[in-house]
């Protein structure tokens, strides 16, 4: 009985040593309290001061933009201003029918840029089947300036050489035509020559209008 009490004993003894051991935890950590409000205060960020010439949030590095703008390109209604002259160069006197005709790239004398190319195009579509002269083609007349160190793209830019030219492709007219003035509202003007004698048989002038 007393072993019994003695072992009871030990075992109570056991439980209240085990009570009374408590495991030590480190503090939690108190917040600061911002003045006046009972609210702790937000927590304080760092700040790196700024470096001299270098930008504190540095954006994308966009390149500059070195590329030349394309120039404007015009268009004209040049059909429009053609026809009305050719028919007008198809009545002048002194003209022999079956005659062979050199029809000169258009000259560009505007102040600004201006394609002649289509300008001359309209010009021999509307002398296309005239009736009367029979035009010199633009193979014969790209292989004639190329004879005379000319590109084919060239225009003469004189009367004396659209009056050579025409002579060695016996011709016996020239015409020569020319835009002038302001290149939103040129003008073109046209001459019938006879290649023999220089003479201006004919001329005409009219405004061509601009499509955009």
């Amino acid at each position: 009985m007393r072993g019994i009490s003695r072992y009871v004993w030990l075992i109570a003894a056991a439980m209240v040593l085990s009570g009374c051991i408590t495991r030590e935890e480190p503090p939690a950590p108190v917040e600061p309290v911002k003045p006046g409000t009972g609210q702790p205060a937000p927590p304080t960020v760092p700040t790196v001061p700024p470096v001299p010439g270098i930008p504190e949030q540095p954006g994308p590095v966009t390149p500059p933009d070195t590329s030349a703008p394309e120039p404007k390109v015009r268009h004209y209604d040049w059909s429009g201003a053609v026809a009305p002259m050719v028919d007008k160069m198809l009545q002048a006197d002194g003209v022999n029918s079956g005659s062979v005709l050199l029809v000169d790239s258009v000259n560009n004398r505007t102040n600004g840029s201006l394609q002649s190319g289509p300008a001359t195009e309209a010009l021999r579509n509307a002398l296309a089947n005239n009736g009367k002269f029979v035009l010199v083609s633009a193979q014969q007349l790209s292989l004639a300036k190329q004879q005379l160190g000319l590109s084919a793209n060239d225009s003469l830019g004189s009367r004396s050489k659209a009056i050579g030219i025409a002579r060695n492709v016996g011709a016996q007219y020239v015409l020569y035509s020319s835009a002038s003035g302001n290149v939103n509202t040129p003008a073109l003007s046209m001459q019938l020559m006879m290649v023999q004698s220089g003479e201006i048989i004919w001329s005409g002038k009219g405004a061509v209008r601009q499509t955009q």
